[in-house]
C-alpha cells in the first residue's frame, strides 16, 4: 500500500467505533486545557478521545477545491502524544491504513 502524500487526504488513523481508540494520559489532558471536555470522555478511570459519527470528535471533514475530501485536526496543536507519534509512512501508519482500507472515508458522508 503506497504512502499518502499529504495525511489530510487520508485520515485513516482518525476513524474508529471503539469509545476506547485514542487514550489520552494525564499529559495530553493537560495539554487539551479547555478542549479536554468536549474532545475527550472518560471510560471507566481511563481517558480517551471521544469519537463520533465512526471518528475522533476533533477532526474536521473539509473539502478541497478539487472538491477531494480533507481531515483537519482542530486540536493538531494539542493532540495526545499517540497522535503525535504516529509518522506518516511510518509501519504504524502503514498499519492502519492496511486494516482499515485507504479510502475509509468514503464510508461516511463528508461532503
Amino acid at each position: 500500500m503506497n504512502t499518502p502524500d499529504d495525511c489530510r487526504r487520508c485520515g485513516v488513523c482518525c476513524f474508529s467505533s471503539l469509545e476506547s481508540y485514542v487514550r489520552v494520559s494525564g499529559d495530553d489532558w493537560t495539554r487539551l486545557g479547555d478542549a479536554a471536555e468536549r474532545v475527550a470522555h472518560f471510560v471507566g478511570n481511563r481517558a480517551f478521545m471521544l469519537m463520533r459519527e465512526g471518528h475522533c470528535a476533533a477532526l474536521e471533514l473539509r473539502h478541497a477545491e478539487d472538491g477531494a475530501a480533507e481531515f483537519f485536526c482542530s486540536i493538531y496543536e494539542q493532540r495526545p502524544q499517540i497522535c503525535r507519534d504516529l509518522a506518516r509512512g511510518s509501519p504504524e501508519c502503514g498499519g492502519e491504513r492496511e486494516m482499515k482500507g485507504a479510502g475509509l472515508f468514503r464510508l461516511h458522508d463528508v461532503r
